[in-house]
């Protein structure tokens, strides 16, 4: 019988693809956790410049109090996963120091809180909606949401948080028409949102120059230890000083373009910054110098400019949209 006839070799089958890498966990935004008192804590986003806000968490009984959130969705979600680690508990209460996108788009995100608010930022949120995401659009915002607060109040409110006495306080238009503070007397702890910069320059275009400067001297009155500012590090009650200081020297930088017959942004090109120059965002000089004007021109505080206008006018200024790493 004849040997069985036999072809050259079947071909090895491929090897299977490999299957794609999973996409890395997108890194943790940069931030740090200072714990000021125990149970009272400041979450700080370096560098504190444009979006990159300052929030606080305290851990009371009923749960914990968080004093505003992020710009963000993910940075928002970040913060929620920090105050999970330091508290088991929702928060319970979520206050919001004023009505910028960077300290309440992430409301929706703590969704068993009860947000509280100043009943002028209530009416500001609703105002102005999401309209700080056209300012950059190429911030990678995520999902958003204006902040819609449950509950606002006027001109004092205390907390009902068991083992602390929360206090808010609403003393006068400053960096909005209205600007709440996070009071804890106990432990002379001050959240002041962005009545307060700390490395940062003040920003008052939708606030006021002249009420800033009343609040702060308020603010200076309660005698805090703490000051937990809206952006930048924490600090004592020098930051009071230091930010009005630097809005007196706005007034009087005013009063005398007035007198020359200076347009705000011919003027900001001209100054000479000397010391404030270190501070971050100095652009705000622009805004800053808007307000005050039309305050020498007898407005009343938070009246209403044409803030996308202004804002134009800082670009022109810096040249470019000003840097917002959020």
């Amino acid at each position: 019988m004849p040997p069985a006839q036999t072809g050259p070799a079947a071909p090895a089958a491929p090897a299977a693809p490999a299957a794609p890498a999973a996409p890395a966990a997108p890194a943790a935004p940069a931030h740090k956790v200072q714990e000021i008192e125990e149970g009272v804590y400041a979450y700080l986003q370096p560098d504190g410049g444009w979006c990159l806000n300052n929030a606080g968490i305290i851990v009371a009984g009923a749960g914990p109090v968080l004093v505003d959130t992020a710009a963000t969705e993910a940075r928002a979600r970040h913060l929620r996963n920090v105050v999970g680690d330091i508290s088991p508990t929702p928060v319970d209460i979520l206050v919001n120091t004023h009505s910028h996108g960077d300290h309440t788009f992430g409301n929706h995100l703590f969704g068993h809180a009860t947000v509280v608010a100043h009943r002028r930022a209530a009416a500001e949120m609703a105002e102005h909606g999401l309209a700080l995401t056209a300012l950059w659009p190429d911030v990678r915002w995520g999902h958003v949401e204006a902040g819609a607060p449950e509950v606002v109040f006027d001109d004092r409110m205390t907390l009902p948080a068991a083992g602390f006495r929360i206090e808010l306080l609403h003393l006068g238009p400053g960096h909005t028409a209205g600007d709440a503070v996070v009071w804890l007397p106990g432990q002379r702890v001050l959240f002041t949102g962005d009545l307060v910069f700390s490395g940062a320059t003040p920003f008052t275009l939708m606030g006021s120059v002249a009420g800033t400067l009343r609040v702060l001297d308020r603010l200076r009155a309660l005698e805090p230890m703490v000051v937990v500012p809206g952006h930048g590090p924490v600090g004592g009650p020098e930051l009071l000083d230091a930010d009005a200081g630097y809005l007196r020297w706005v007034r009087e930088l005013a009063r005398q373009g007035i007198a020359e017959k200076l347009a705000p942004l011919p003027l900001a090109r001209a100054t000479d910054l000397g010391h404030y120059a270190q501070l971050l965002d100095s652009e705000r000089l622009v805004g800053n110098l808007f307000r005050a004007y039309a305050e020498e021109h007898g407005a009343e505080p938070a009246a209403p400019l044409d803030v996308p206008a202004v804002f134009g006018e800082i670009v022109d200024y810096c040249g470019a949209p000003p840097h917002c790493a959020a």
